[in-house]
């Protein structure tokens, strides 16, 4: 099988909403009139994003829903990707569920590929995705992280640190039962893109990004673009743990400073982190229901810089949690 035989098997079809998609050298897309594009890009690559014997449809999955996760970090609605994708060999028996599981949840969120590039080399994956940001009297209204206001909460959508949990257990530092292990397993390899969210909290919350560093990291993050500190409250961030959320959970099978590690800096989660104003609780709790997406309240910004941990009596915790860094 050639290269563009691959693509029009594999990564061909009409499209809808773009002007032009693939089959030419550039595509072309009209957004929408009053509306601004944003675009991200990510890259997945084998053996260091994902492990070899993934199952090709979850990381098809994976691989666009990390992009989409951006988008929702920005308020975006979903236009168009491209896809720039290294195989070691034309594989139907893997690009045929790896093509089914990247349509999949582009069309849950009618997202549209439209162009991009094959050649032959290591695994890696490469998507840059479209979106659209509304403009209202000339204001943009996208989620930026420079946004943050003193006495402003501090949410985060979902839950945290199953990813962290499937990782470790997969690289054989944890053991973890089987039926908790698959349902971590699930959120590492087909985590779900809280694009419907980020919808609703335009307007309404003053920054946020998506957690895939680890949630600690990603908050210095709008820290630093907002010029504000933070407390974080671990006692409630420590329960979003959703595989430990069974009646036959043992805390001996996996020690608080692990489950810590998990939830603060376990990254791969994809969850909203976001701010808003104490006056706008029902809003965001609005914004939840009409998302079908929980959000829970764990912290506060502060006029002070830097990040504080507490716990349930509001005592300091005297360790540190380095998020994610691919060149630490």
């Amino acid at each position: 099988m050639g290269e563009f035989e691959l693509i029009a098997r594999y990564f061909t079809r009409p499209t809808a909403r773009a002007v032009l998609g693939v089959g030419d050298d550039c595509a072309l897309l009209q957004p929408a009139p009053g509306t601004q594009l944003a675009i991200s890009s990510d890259m997945l690559v084998e053996g260091r994003h994902f492990f070899s014997d993934v199952d090709p449809g979850a990381l098809g999955h994976k691989a666009l829903a990390v992009n989409l996760s951006d988008l929702a970090a920005c308020g975006a609605t979903p236009l168009a990707f491209t896809l720039a994708l290294a195989l070691p060999r034309a594989d139907d028996a893997w690009l045929t569920p790896f093509s089914r599981g990247l349509f999949a949840l582009a069309d849950a969120h009618g997202c549209e590929l439209v162009g991009g590039d094959t050649t032959q080399g290591p695994l890696n994956i490469c998507i840059t995705v479209f979106g659209e940001v509304p403009v209202i009297h000339g204001k943009s209204q996208a989620l930026l992280r420079s946004g943050a206001k003193v006495a402003d909460e501090v949410y985060v959508s979902g839950t945290l640190g199953d990813a962290r949990l499937a990782l470790e257990t997969m690289r054989g530092t944890i053991t973890l039962p089987a039926e908790m292990l698959a349902q971590a397993r699930q959120r590492l390899e087909q985590p779900t893109p809280r694009v419907a969210l980020g919808q609703a909290l335009r307007g309404v919350a003053t920054a946020a990004i998506d957690v895939s560093d680890g949630l600690l990291g990603d908050l210095r993050h709008i820290l630093q673009a907002s010029a504000v500190g933070a407390t974080i409250d671990t006692s409630i961030a420590i329960h979003l743990i959703a595989a430990c959320d069974r009646p036959d959970w043992s805390t001996g099978i996996i020690s608080l400073e692990k489950q810590l590690d998990c939830v603060l800096a376990g990254g791969d989660d994809y969850e909203l982190l976001f701010t808003a104003p104490v006056s706008a609780r029902a809003a965001v709790q609005a914004a939840s229901r009409l998302a079908h997406t929980p959000v829970t309240r764990i912290g506060r910004i502060d006029l002070e810089p830097g990040l504080r941990l507490i716990d349930s009596q509001g005592n300091a915790l005297p360790r540190s949690f380095p998020s994610f860094d691919h060149f630490a």
